[in-house]
């Protein structure tokens, strides 16, 4: 069945994959989620922030320093930049989550990234303490997935991020910058008031 991970592979490259470059783009996704060593302590522990967008912007940021290639705007290095961002941001939002909660007073766990799950499943078993999601929470995730996928060229962030881009800054910046025009109100920040 159709999923994110299909619909992140035709938004960068164009068309739709094949089953056997569709298992190996999900590989590279999964290969990719994994932080930088210590990240988790020295980055998202650290300076724990009440919103999180401000901790993923700080998030993508400390990024920029753990990549020798950081500046280099070559479509082969930017290609390889996005990818590995896409996989790291569901990981980053999540570990995130779990550090907001510690600041609520509530427990904070860290599960480690696990092989062989999708996008969404990844996502559902790093959030939930006992790891546990039925197969139509997956679904049902991968479908809000792939709807915050196809935002087109209008919406604010992608907007932001297209701007960056045009002045010849880094990925990390150009992304640093769409993640906060996601904060107002009047854009993505309307999400805070669904909780």
């Amino acid at each position: 069945s159709f999923g994110f991970e299909e619909v992140v592979y035709l938004l960068i490259f164009g068309t739709l994959p094949t089953n056997r470059i569709l298992n190996k783009f999900r590989s590279t996704l999964a290969v990719c989620r994994d932080l930088p060593e210590a990240f988790i302590e020295d980055v998202l522990m650290k300076n724990a922030s009440v919103d999180i967008m401000n901790k993923l912007e700080r998030c993508m940021l400390v990024l920029y320093s753990y990549d020798d290639n950081a500046d280099d705007t070559s479509i082969e290095n930017v290609l390889r930049q996005s990818i590995q961002l896409i996989a790291q941001m569901p990981v980053l939002m999540c570990y995130s989550y779990q550090v907001r909660r510690k600041t609520l007073g509530k427990s904070m766990y860290f599960h480690p990234v696990k092989d062989g799950l999708s996008t969404a499943e990844s996502i559902l078993y790093s959030i939930r303490a006992d790891r546990k999601y039925t197969d139509e929470e997956a679904k049902l995730l991968d479908t809000v997935l792939m709807l915050h996928c196809e935002h087109g060229g209008g919406n604010n962030s992608t907007f932001t991020c297209r701007v960056l881009t045009s002045s010849g800054t880094d990925t990390y910046s150009a992304y640093t910058g769409a993640i906060a025009s996601l904060k107002g109100p009047k854009h993505g920040g309307a999400n805070l008031k669904v909780r």
